[in-house]
């Protein structure tokens, strides 16, 4: 690598990345750090720098490591507006439109709330994770997957709307990245599909427990890195996360029970998935700039990840897509990691992503045939799962599968307006 090899905005990402990943002032640490963040050849020169500068953990790391990488840092061509770093009371860029909340009195107006109802709905002393189930604020039910349960955390009544409130007039008014095509108005599965189509490779990486491994202090940084004072940002994000009471972990497997006893992202929360791509950010960002400096594409759903190209070496890539993920604290599921070639079905988020994203064909032909014999034989024939509304559940599939493909679509309505629902 050539001297000099960074801009200044990503010298200053770099130094903001490596503040939120390094675990301790050491040299292995700070070295392991840097490796994930810059080439192998400058990485031991960088690091002398930084205890050259800082021998001693600094107070904020990133104005350290930004001031250790100058020597390989070249100007910007044009004036940029700076980014702010790691400060006593904020770590991020501030944006114009938050709301000011200064003080506790503040932002219970702000929610219509008393100061007392607004500490018992944060649960500021987990005093809920023991109380009887009438006074928490979540119901907890389960759902099977394929392997394990999804324990799903719903708001109730007053704690949701309070939760949309965050959602309308802050959360969502922080942006994602744009890598981020899930939980984002305007996307869908099809957003994240279409730049993986037509590709000789595509390697699929999804993450295990994705909203409980979010934990209290990461929604916090969020807050702080967005300009709220640390004890404002310790109270927004205690409203939207929450313990799991311990008679819920009953039967469940100890990895996810551990990650449940903590404070964390409710599954069922309206500020969960927002809140899930502003944490992710950082993973993104890492994966995104991985991707451009080696010709690929990054897109991410939820807690789908997916990188392809047209040339791509696959299993370095995936090497590397797994450290990253592993620094940025996230957990891979190890049966759903996959390298999709050309030859075979490359699948993401339900789409097939061979020729153009779609339904699979077999998906489309049962559809198909459970409306042909609910128009021979009824409805009610074909409910098999007895769902409350079979209608809608039947419209909601062929929306799904017609997203990709209008004359899919038209003709699934087409019969499916030749049914009897009533029968």
């Amino acid at each position: 690598m050539t001297d000099p090899f960074l801009r200044a905005h990503e010298a200053a990402e770099v130094a903001a990345d490596f503040s939120r990943t390094y675990t301790s002032w050491t040299w292995p640490e700070v070295l392991t750090a840097l490796r994930v963040l810059l080439p192998a050849e400058v990485t031991a020169d960088v690091a002398d720098r930084i205890f050259e500068l800082s021998p001693h953990e600094p107070r904020h790391p990133a104005t350290v490591v930004l001031e250790a990488l100058a020597p390989w840092t070249h100007p910007e061509p044009q004036p940029r507006r700076p980014l702010v770093l790691h400060e006593p009371e904020s770590s991020g860029t501030v944006l114009d439109d938050l709301p000011d909340l200064y003080d506790v009195e503040q932002v219970a107006h702000w929610l219509d709330f008393t100061v007392p109802e607004l500490e018992w709905f944060a649960d500021r002393g987990q005093w809920l994770r023991t109380a009887r189930p009438p006074l928490r604020h979540y119901r907890i039910w389960r759902r099977d997957k394929r392997e394990g349960v999804r324990v799903i955390e719903a708001p109730k009544p007053r704690m949701r709307e309070t939760q949309r409130r965050l959602l309308r007039r802050l959360v969502e008014r922080i942006p994602a990245h744009s890598a981020a095509r899930g939980f984002v108005p305007g996307s869908s599965p099809a957003a994240f599909a279409w730049p993986h189509t037509d590709r000789p490779a595509v390697v699929r990486v999804d993450l295990r427990h994705c909203f409980e491994s979010i934990t209290v202090q990461r929604v916090r940084a969020v807050f702080r890195d967005a300009g709220f004072q640390p004890h404002i940002a310790r109270l927004l994000a205690e409203l939207c996360t929450t313990a799991t009471p311990v008679d819920e972990l009953r039967g469940l497997d100890h990895m996810h029970a551990a990650l449940l006893r903590e404070r964390h992202l409710p599954q069922g929360a309206p500020t969960s998935p927002h809140l899930a791509n502003l944490v992710m950010r950082s993973l993104d960002r890492r994966l995104d700039g991985y991707a451009r400096r080696n010709g690929l594409r990054y897109t991410r759903y939820g807690d789908d990840l997916a990188i392809s190209g047209d040339a791509i070496d696959a299993d370095r890539v995936l090497w590397t897509v797994l450290r990253i993920v592993d620094a940025e604290r996230f957990t891979v599921h190890p049966d759903k990691v996959r390298i999709m070639h050309s030859h075979q079905r490359q699948r993401l988020a339900g789409l097939v992503v061979n020729d153009r994203p779609q339904v699979a064909r077999s998906e489309y032909d049962n559809l198909r045939a459970l409306l042909h014999n609910a128009r021979r034989h009824g409805a009610a024939s074909q409910n098999r799962a007895d769902h409350p509304d079979f209608r809608a559940h039947v419209y909601g599939l062929i929306a799904w599968v017609g997203a990709t493909g209008e004359a899919r679509r038209r003709r699934l309505l087409d019969l499916a307006a030749t049914v009897d629902w009533e029968t």
